[in-house]
């Protein structure tokens, strides 16, 4: 019979991490730990409070259906079971992991997916006063940075990294924190000096503006898109979708998420809470058929686990078979 095992983790960040919404200094995560005989399967999810998520939440959750995991529950099943969301993103990877253990075909391969390369991440400048992001600008080696935005200063912000990475692709995220009356004027400055996506400016539900957006800077939804089922309606307001298996719950409604994406003419984004390298690496897999990556939590934690991925130059390798898949 499987066992399951549920451990909620707090890995302090080296420096806080500040979006609209707030900040945080530690990441709260939950590990799960499939047990079949000799084989393990693990699997790591963020609970998010933006989607009424905690870590006593997704654990309640995650109790509820023991019996059924120590049963043999599939991953087809427990689409079934737990709703898209943190919980169910833990167990599916968790699963997935367990079945390349026990096959011994890594996940890429079960899954359909292209043998995996190191890709280039963006890195996130947390949202700070101009000179500060512009520093941290400076330190990174990544090619692609993405801007927390959220204030009246923000173009002060992106013109202040701008001249201090003239080399690099700029992505900005509002986090549902920008103003529609100040938004054209924020897109055209934006186009001007480079950038290339604006990730969700307005709340979700309240983006009914983006029917009628300056066409200056492609835009991508986040918290406006969970599920495959809200894609197509979505492709009217958005040239881009960010998927993260938190949201999707897991990686089986990822792959399926990127699939309808690319048929309504969507680019796609596969990104991330802020979390550890075992939270990346199904969203790294999946990457190898995105247009662009955000999968640089490990690089926010003070200590990260064994078998971590690995950060170089801007990119982010495969995971080894010891950490996932």
């Amino acid at each position: 019979m499987r066992q399951m095992t549920i451990t909620p983790v707090s890995s302090p960040l080296k420096a806080a991490f500040a979006i609209s919404r707030g900040s945080k200094s530690t990441a709260e995560t939950v590990m799960v730990e499939v047990i079949d005989g000799e084989y393990r399967g693990r699997g790591e999810c963020v609970p998010y409070a933006r989607y009424k998520e905690s870590r006593i939440s997704v654990v309640a959750q995650l109790s509820g259906i023991e019996k059924a995991v120590q049963e043999g529950l599939t991953r087809d099943e427990l689409q079934r079971r737990l709703p898209a969301g943190a919980a169910r993103c833990a167990l599916d990877c968790a699963l997935w992991d367990l079945e390349a253990k026990q096959t011994g075909r890594p996940v890429w391969d079960l899954a359909g997916l292209p043998e995996p390369k190191a890709l280039p991440t963006t890195m996130t400048l947390s949202l700070a006063d101009a000179d500060m992001m512009a520093e941290a600008a400076r330190a990174t080696p990544a090619k692609i940075l993405k801007l927390k935005l959220g204030s009246d200063d923000d173009i002060a912000r992106i013109e202040a990294v701008r001249r201090a990475r003239p080399d690099a692709k700029m992505v900005l995220d509002g986090n549902e924190g920008l103003a529609p009356d100040a938004f054209s004027a924020l897109a055209e400055r934006a186009a001007e000096l480079g950038v290339v996506l604006i990730e969700q400016p307005f709340p979700a539900g309240q983006d009914s503006a983006l029917t009628r957006r300056p066409g200056h800077v492609a835009i991508c939804a986040d918290e406006s898109v969970h599920t495959r089922s809200d894609i197509q309606g979505l492709a009217k307001k958005y040239d881009a979708i960010n998927i993260k298996l938190d949201k999707a719950g897991g990686l089986t409604h990822a792959l399926i998420m990127m699939e309808e994406a690319k048929k309504c003419g969507m680019s796609t984004m596969v990104g991330c809470m802020v979390a550890g390298s075992l939270s990346m690496a199904p969203a790294l897999l999946l990457g190898q058929v995105a247009d662009l990556i955000d999968l640089d939590g490990p690089l926010w934690l003070e200590k990260d686990v064994a078998h971590r991925l690995h950060y170089n130059d801007g990119k982010v390798s495969p995971p080894s078979p010891e950490l996932w898949g």
